[in-house]
C-alpha cells in the first residue's frame, strides 16, 4: 500500500438510482480516477463534497479512453479555476 497521494478534482457528479450520486475525482492530467457513490441522505448531513481531495495514489483507477482522459483534463482544468481545492460543491 502506498503513501503517496494526489490531488484530485471533482469532474463528474451524477445522481443514480436509489438516490445515491457517483462522485468522480480525476488526476490533473484526466489520466487516473476514482468513484464514489454516497447517499443524497449522506451529502445533506455528512463531509462535504469539495473542489479537490488527496487519494492515495494505489486507490486510482486507469481512464479507460482518450476522449474520457480529454474531459476530464478539461473538467479539472475548469474546476480548478473558479474554486480553491477545500471549496465545496
Amino acid at each position: 500500500m502506498s503513501d503517496s497521494t494526489v490531488r484530485c478534482w471533482l469532474v463528474e457528479r451524477e445522481l443514480g438510482d436509489r438516490d445515491f450520486v457517483t462522485l468522480v475525482y480525476a488526476t490533473p492530467d484526466g489520466s487516473r480516477y476514482q468513484q464514489r457513490q454516497r447517499s443524497s441522505t449522506a451529502l445533506r448531513t455528512g463531509a462535504e463534497v469539495t473542489a479537490a481531495t488527496e487519494i492515495p495514489e494505489d486507490e486510482l483507477e486507469d481512464v479507460p479512453d482518450e476522449e474520457t482522459r480529454e474531459r476530464y483534463a478539461a473538467e479539472v482544468d475548469r474546476t480548478a479555476d473558479r474554486y480553491d481545492p477545500n471549496d465545496p460543491i
